[in-house]
């Protein structure tokens, strides 16, 4: 793959926005708290660590797709056979 098909402004952009995640996680972590203790009255707050979660996740795994694809390391294909 030639340096200029790297992807590396998509890699920059979800590093960061993982990074911006993990400090907003580390910042309101006492009101994640909060809602998992007010869960026993109001049961749809269990829906925010969910879809917190499922934003990480998809954040998270793009940088490290496109991370590794950056370094140039790909997945093995498989023929079927062991």
């Amino acid at each position: 793959m030639s340096p200029s098909k790297k992807p590396l402004a998509a890699t920059l952009f979800y590093g960061s926005a993982s990074l911006l995640l993990y400090v907003l996680l580390f910042l309101y972590a006492d009101q994640f708290v909060a809602w998992a203790e007010q869960t026993k009255e109001h049961k749809a707050l269990f829906l925010i660590p969910v879809v917190v979660a499922f934003i990480f996740s998809y954040f998270h795994g793009a940088f490290t797709g496109l991370f590794w694809e950056l370094l140039g390391l790909r997945a093995a294909k498989s023929g079927g056979k062991p």
